[in-house]
């Protein structure tokens, strides 16, 4: 059987590679390499955005964390969707207008610049660095979820399965650039929702609706099955905090500071296919969210008696068990399978692309040398590609990384650092130079220092701010950034006339 799910992936994996090079042959400059000519369709633009954004998080970290500590984990899903919903309506259609309006920028650093008149290139600087430092660990995080999925499949070395992981998205990312990262990102978007649509259907239907809460309490829970299915009830069986709750809903805020998620609305080829995609995006982000929640649920009982060692894994194990040992349909399963393998390589070949462009066209064009010509450009682009996959591959190694560890510490830092920027950059007109520098600079260093320095005395040991206070450092982080915008450009010179009414002319749809 598993000769046919490696068939299965081998030809997934084969069509992304075939979509890579035959969208080279459409990169005829870096505009089209980086944003795509700006002409994404409303299907391509919302199904690319989420695809990016999920991850192998969606799959595996998500469902990971409620099977191994309860449905109180889905409030970090209901967070993420309350900000889907809010970065769509809200963020999208201005942010579309303000960077045609302002320069035609193709990169989140070259909107900031252009937004703010910043002839320094200060802002593209930091942006810069703020997305190699943290896209590192984000992309790190795909890598190993991949190495996760291959182990689990074929019981290959974590190695070898992560050097295969990564070479194939780097090899499709290398060549084919924004098109082609968009049009793979669309196939593995449908993927992951027909993945994770049936699985738990076709597992609930195996083993009957009435033995699911007995398999859960057979299943080695520390707390009794109805304080495992409390929303409001902690791993510990005590109400759940607000600091508990207000940290898992914070996962929300990141969205206005994703680069990768950006950059789709940047590109959306009209307001008509934008409005059409919105819908799009909110339905697909429903549905998997709330699925994935079920998934960690569903999994625990329909797997019982195994109890995973490694609760990550935990939609891996389903789909094998349903289309191996029960259904017996392995080629079917091995294309579900490919939905988790699409969610972690969706996002990768993503967080490649805008952190080469961020280096290639920001940091070596825009600040370190000027007027390189597009082929440069698009060399240094892909020389950057390889070199943070490298990176990220090393950061990877450890067999025993959690995915869920990296995303959300990557998440809180691009979220911190870019988030608050760029809502007040469109909303608030007073903003300058001065605010916006210090507001990326204090959230990214907050998100470093509370989640990354150990420096506070807790049972003996030295351990971050993050564990001991159990705040998530992104609802820190895009506070303390928000604070320095406000304090900064208020109490700094006043923006020009010229940038006021550029900002009234995007306000009024006037682009």
């Amino acid at each position: 059987m598993t000769k046919w799910v490696l068939l299965a992936l081998f030809v997934y994996m084969g069509i992304m590679l075939f979509i890579g090079i035959t969208g080279a042959k459409k990169n005829k400059n870096a505009d089209d390499y980086f944003l795509g000519g700006r002409n994404l369709g409303g299907w391509v633009a919302a199904l690319s955005a989420q695809a990016s954004d999920m991850s192998g998080w969606l799959l595996m970290g998500l469902p990971g964390s409620i099977y191994a500590l309860g449905t109180n984990q889905a409030w970090i899903a209901i967070g993420l969707f309350i900000g889907t919903v809010l970065n769509w309506l809200f963020i999208s259609g201005r942010l579309r207008r303000y960077t045609i309006k302002a320069g035609n920028s193709m990169t989140i650093p070259e909107y900031l610049s252009n937004r703010f008149r910043d002839e320094k290139k200060l802002l593209m600087a930091i942006s810069a660095i703020v997305m190699v430092v943290f896209f590192l660990v984000y992309t790190a995080s795909s890598f190993a979820a991949g190495a996760k999925l291959f182990v689990s499949i074929t019981d290959m070395n974590y190695h070898v399965a992560l050097l295969i992981g990564a070479g194939v998205i780097l090899l499709y990312t290398l060549f084919g650039g924004f098109i082609a990262v968009c049009q793979t990102d669309f196939i593995q978007g449908m993927m992951m929702l027909i993945a994770i649509l049936a699985v738990p259907i076709v597992a609930i239907a195996v083993m009957g609706t009435g033995n699911i809460v007995p398999n859960l309490v057979d299943s080695g829970l520390t707390v009794d099955s109805d304080v495992y299915l409390d929303l409001f009830k902690n791993a510990s069986g005590e109400p759940i905090s607000v600091i508990e709750v207000l940290s898992q809903l914070a996962w929300g805020l990141g969205y206005c500071g994703m680069p990768h998620i950006l950059v789709r609305f940047m590109a959306i080829k009209d307001e008509k296919e934008l409005s059409k995609s919105k819908t799009i995006a909110i339905v697909w982000v429903f549905l998997s969210l709330a699925v994935a929640c079920i998934i960690g649920v569903i999994g625990r009982a329909y797997l019982f008696p195994t109890v995973l060692a490694d609760s990550e894994n935990v939609f891996i194990e389903m789909i094998k068990k349903v289309f191996m040992d029960d259904v017996k349909i392995p080629f079917i399963g091995g294309i579900f399978l490919c939905g988790i393998l699409a969610a972690i390589m969706s996002t990768a070949d993503s967080q490649l692309l805008v952190t080469s462009s961020s280096v290639a066209k920001d940091l070596f064009n825009g600040v370190l040398f000027k007027n390189l010509d597009s082929k440069k450009v698009m060399i240094i682009s892909r020389v950057t590609v390889g070199v943070v996959a490298i990176v990220a591959f090393l950061i990877a190694w450890n067999p025993d990384s959690s995915v869920m560890g990296l995303v959300s510490n990557a998440w809180a830092g691009l979220g911190s650092a870019f988030g608050p920027t760029i809502l007040m950059s469109l909303y608030w007109k007073r903003i300058n130079l001065a605010g916006a520098a210090a507001g990326m600079l204090s959230g990214g260093l907050t998100v470093i220092i509370w989640d990354y320095i150990k420096f506070i005395n807790m049972d003996g040991a030295k351990v971050t701010l993050g564990t001991y206070t159990g705040v998530y450092s992104l609802l820190v982080g895009f506070f303390v950034s928000l604070f320095f915008i406000l304090v900064v450009s208020l109490a700094t010179k006043k923006v020009s006339d010229e940038v006021i009414q550029e900002f009234e002319d995007v306000k009024a749809g006037n682009v």
